[in-house]
């Protein structure tokens, strides 16, 4: 199994990267009925307002070869494009659990 951890940091007003946060959040919590090799998606948006970054991704797939599955698959590339203009940052670690 392989742990897909992913961090980003949106550009904008507080009340543009929430509406970011919210939007790209719904779309990733449906991506596990949509792509099979996807074990389980966790999602959750920042609630500290003295750390920068916005919202974080833990999603758990098979092999590491999955994980290049997941990001290629539609409805992925789909989700991301929701906010790709308003990624200032990311950050990705990936390891096997």
């Amino acid at each position: 199994m392989v742990k897909h951890i992913v961090a980003f940091k949106f550009s904008g007003t507080r009340e543009e990267r929430d509406a970011a946060c919210s939007r790209f959040a719904e779309a990733l919590r449906a991506l596990p009925s949509q792509i099979e090799c996807l074990e389980s998606m966790e999602v959750g948006i920042n609630e500290n307002p003295s750390e920068s970054w916005d919202l974080v991704l833990t999603a758990v797939v098979p092999t590491m070869a999955d994980v290049e599955v997941y990001a290629k698959h539609p409805a992925h590339v789909a989700a991301a494009g929701l906010v790709k203009p308003q990624i200032e940052s990311r950050a990705c670690v990936d390891y096997e659990i």
